[in-house]
């Protein structure tokens, strides 16, 4: 297939297009470069624009003859849209509305969309299941559950068919190395914490000590990004064969705690993670682990790196390239 991957210079965009590419398909890549980097598009044709340009959106949907589309791109800092809700629902929910509105246009009937745990809000049993209530608590949350709802009534109109991909915490790095991690601002904790071993930042900052885990601190269920585009793969490779729309979860239904991914880098890097513990952080819970079991039985999809020591491994071996090779 040809496939548009919106958002496709980014940390998992781009690894879902190189994993597109390496099953034969031919993906496209349009990006504004807010957040993304232009050398991580190395896998097909490169489109610079904005999702805000629906116009434009359709003229490359038209000119490239996309088959299907895999969108990623959005504003994506929870405590940044608690300030700033105005831009999540600008970047994340119109614009998606203008993506949709493209691919109608010019007949493009499947669609696989990022979405989030974080359109489930708090949970109320863990792991979460597709059923647990999407009760956002911040507009980020919001934001991508508007584009969920959109996905539906798109579809009872229009006919497209699209699998809305809910993820757990993304980590780790491409197993061949190729790509990795590249925020700026960086908030995700594996790369602050290889970062910290290596003095590249400060110590880093342990927000809880106290909640009711074992070790007292926030547990999450990581999923390696390489696992993440398998299953955008798996979702294309399901729409095409004529699947019905759906949402799932996607992560290892296993969760780590902040001090396990520490004792991780360390082991693995062989360096002391420098550290302070300071306060929760407002609307932190304590927990949040999936229940995957409806991606394996739609998607036939199952994590092939769920160890968090692989995942550490390949963060780890990307983050100390030279930063002239990132």
């Amino acid at each position: 297939m040809i496939v548009l991957v919106t958002g496709g210079a980014g940390y998992i965009g781009s690894q879902t297009a190189k994993q597109l590419a390496q099953a034969g398909h031919q993906p496209v890549v349009a990006d504004n470069l807010s957040c993304g980097h232009e050398r991580a598009v190395k896998w097909g044709p490169f489109e610079r624009g904005d999702l805000a340009d629906r116009a434009w959106v359709e003229e490359v949907l038209r000119r490239h003859r996309i088959e299907a589309v895999v969108h990623f791109a959005a504003s994506t800092y929870v405590g940044e849209s608690m300030t700033a809700p105005g831009k999540y629902f600008r970047n994340n929910t119109v614009n998606s509305l203008h993506l949709l509105e493209a691919m109608t246009a010019a007949g493009v009937e499947h669609i696989v969309f990022s979405s989030s745990c974080a359109t489930y809000g708090v949970p109320r049993e863990l792991p979460i299941a597709e059923s647990h209530p999407q009760a956002p608590v911040n507009p980020y949350g919001e934001s991508k559950l508007f584009v969920e709802r959109m996905l539906h009534w798109f579809g009872e109109a229009h006919g497209l068919r699209s699998a809305a991909l809910r993820y757990f915490n993304a980590a780790g790095a491409d197993p061949d190395g190729a790509i990795g991690e590249d925020h700026d601002p960086e908030t995700h904790l594996l790369p602050l914490v290889i970062d910290a071993a290596l003095g590249r930042r400060p110590p880093v900052g342990v927000f809880g000590t106290d909640y009711p885990t074992p070790d007292g601190t926030a547990i999450r269920d990581y999923i390696h990004v390489a696992d993440l585009a398998d299953a955008h793969l798996a979702a294309l490779d399901y729409l095409r064969r004529g699947g019905a729309s759906t949402a799932v979860n996607l992560g290892t239904g296993r969760g780590h705690s902040v001090l396990e991914v520490i004792t991780a880098v360390e082991r693995v890097g062989g360096k002391a993670v420098p550290r302070n513990h300071v306060p929760r952080r407002a609307g932190d819970p304590p927990s949040l682990v999936a229940d995957a079991t409806r991606a394996a039985a739609v998607l036939s999809w199952t994590p092939r790196f769920p160890e968090l020591q692989t995942i550490v491994e390949h963060a780890w071996r990307w983050h100390t390239r030279t930063s002239d090779a990132r």
